[in-house]
């Protein structure tokens, strides 16, 4: 059985390829229902007009289809909570997204 903690670190290097910056790390990723070996992930994106979405939970989905022991996976796209990048975006990407 996989941790929440275990696949926010596997997803640690899916990036926003716009800004440059961690899914985790921007706060996007909300959450996950973990069900044997099917996960299915809760995220949003930066915007409801991101031209990347797709591109983005693509890369979630692939990613953690590489992880062992993991058979299917869904990506939820959720607009609730709205993303707010002042409360849900780590230290790190406030700074580089100018955020003080």
């Amino acid at each position: 059985m996989w941790s929440e903690e275990a696949l926010m670190e596997a997803l640690t290097p899916v990036s926003d390829p716009e800004l440059g910056i961690s899914i985790v790390d921007l706060g996007l990723v909300y959450g996950f229902n973990i069900d044997n070996n099917d996960v299915t992930v809760k995220m949003t994106l930066t915007s409801p007009a991101c031209p990347l979405g797709a591109e983005i939970m693509n890369d979630v989905k692939n990613t953690l289809e590489q992880l062992p022991f993991i058979k299917k996976v869904d990506v939820e796209l959720v607009w609730s909570p709205r993303w707010d990048p002042r409360t849900m975006a780590s230290e790190d990407a406030r700074m580089e997204l100018g955020i003080f």
